[in-house]
């Protein structure tokens, strides 16, 4: 990877030789290695792991989890929050697992629809819970540093599952929850 890196530094008219940019290539590949590291782990080994019986039957909310991505499409990042709600069904999560679930989907290059998705439909598979809610609102610099240059836009995608698409109020409930 490191001499794909010099190569890439080269072609982008930099002397990858010089200085400054001679630990660069190095770099990137530890960089990218982070920032891709959810493929190399299972998101339901994850969560297995902590599935508590009990009894509990309102909506656990965890909200406000940071995420930090890269866009498949240009290899720019995007960040923002990730709200992620459940009606438990006898079974309850560690809260630190939904957060760590985030980064796993988030640690892979994605679309905000997909890890949206990924997200809810693992916690439904998983739990099997009434329902699962998740809303991600983020900042793409894709679209502020090139492209249409729309510096300051959010991106919000949701998926709704269960009794959260099924039941209007419940909905209602959560949106409310994560203002």
């Amino acid at each position: 990877m490191e001499n794909l890196i010099r190569e890439m530094l080269s072609k982008l008219g930099e002397d990858p030789s010089r200085e400054g940019l001679r630990k660069t290539p190095a770099r990137v590949k530890e960089s990218l290695g982070f920032l891709t590291e959810g493929y190399r782990q299972d998101p339901r080994a994850l969560i297995e792991n902590s599935v508590y019986s009990d009894k509990h039957e309102e909506m656990v909310l965890v909200r406000d989890i940071p995420i930090y991505s890269l866009c498949e499409h240009h290899l720019l990042p995007f960040f923002g929050t990730a709200h992620v709600g459940y009606i438990p069904n006898e079974k309850i999560v560690g809260i630190s697992k939904i957060a760590r679930m985030v980064d796993l989907f988030a640690r892979r290059l994605q679309v905000q629809e997909r890890l949206t998705n990924q997200i809810a439909e693992t916690l439904m598979e998983v739990l099997k819970p009434k329902g699962v809610a998740v809303v991600i609102d983020a900042e793409h610099l894709c679209m502020q540093m090139r492209g249409v240059q729309k510096r300051g836009t959010s991106v919000v995608t949701s998926s709704m599952l269960g009794a959260f698409r099924r039941k209007p109020e419940t909905r209602a409930e959560f949106m409310n929850l994560i203002k």
